[in-house]
């Protein structure tokens, strides 16, 4: 019989010597199988679950939120070793934990040949190996082009999406100048995969925040020691354009005929 999502959950934390963020909560409930799934954001439904059940059930919940993102099982020996915790009036507020975010998503060096490039290009993107992908040619905010590793070109895509601009480059004096992209999209990712704008609730606080992130995320400073501790998008990672799929097995089908043809 399969389990719920807070069932699961339970389980996953149970089973970790560590307390976990709910994006790595929800990569080992897929891979384990204690949930089967075909929605597209499986780890925004987890953080939902975990935040809902801190935030309405407070001391009957059977979760605690020990840190930005991340849970344990309370009165779990995991929770009670961590030092120093804050008084339950001391702790913040549990909200959701893009609920103040301005970028929703985004993937990080994307490989220029994974695309099909044209005027209406997709670019598919997974939370997790087993979620769907989501088609994020549509996506609307800031992206970079590199030259394997080196920063060639930083725009933004907002009167023209992500895809249009990105095809754009392919075509213009960047065009044999960059292999690999990044973006940081200002769309949520709805459960069924779809793209859709959310009101823009920000505070200067939380965009300066926000932008702070951003930068070390993209840039990876040497002396920034972590990510930016109020990024709390969620990444995406590529997944190849299903006509590229195609075009392999055709041409390997082609392979096998030639060599049959060739050894008869």
């Amino acid at each position: 019989m399969e389990m719920s999502w807070k069932e699961a959950i339970k389980r996953v934390l149970k089973e970790s010597d560590a307390p976990l963020h709910y994006t790595e909560i929800s990569e080992q409930i897929l891979t384990r199988g204690y949930y089967s799934t075909d929605g597209a954001t499986p780890a925004a439904t987890v953080n939902a679950q975990l935040s809902s059940s801190v935030k309405h059930d407070g001391e009957k919940s059977p979760f605690i939120r020990v840190g930005k993102g991340i849970f344990s099982l309370r009165g779990s020996s995991v929770t009670a070793a961590i030092p120093n915790r804050k008084s339950k009036a001391e702790q913040p507020a549990v909200e959701d934990e893009l609920s103040d975010s301005i970028i929703h998503s985004f993937g990080m060096y994307w490989q220029r040949d994974l695309v099909v490039w044209r005027n209406d290009l997709k670019m598919y993107g997974k939370q997790q190996a087993l979620s769907r992908p989501v088609n994020f040619g549509k996506q609307k905010g800031i992206y970079i082009l590199y030259d394997h590793h080196t920063v060639v070109y930083v725009g933004r895509a907002i009167d023209r999406p992500l895809g249009k601009r990105l095809y754009e480059h392919t075509l213009d004096r960047l065009g044999s100048r960059w292999n690999r992209f990044s973006w940081f999209g200002l769309l949520d990712v709805t459960q069924e995969g779809n793209l859709r704008e959310i009101p823009f609730n920000s505070s200067l606080a939380a965009l300066v925040a926000t932008l702070e992130a951003l930068l070390i995320e993209a840039l990876e400073p040497p002396q920034n020691r972590k990510r930016g501790d109020d990024f709390s998008a969620i990444e995406y990672i590529q997944d190849i354009d299903p006509e590229l799929k195609e075009r392999e097995i055709q041409n390997t089908l082609r392979s096998i005929e030639q060599k049959m043809r060739g050894g008869a």
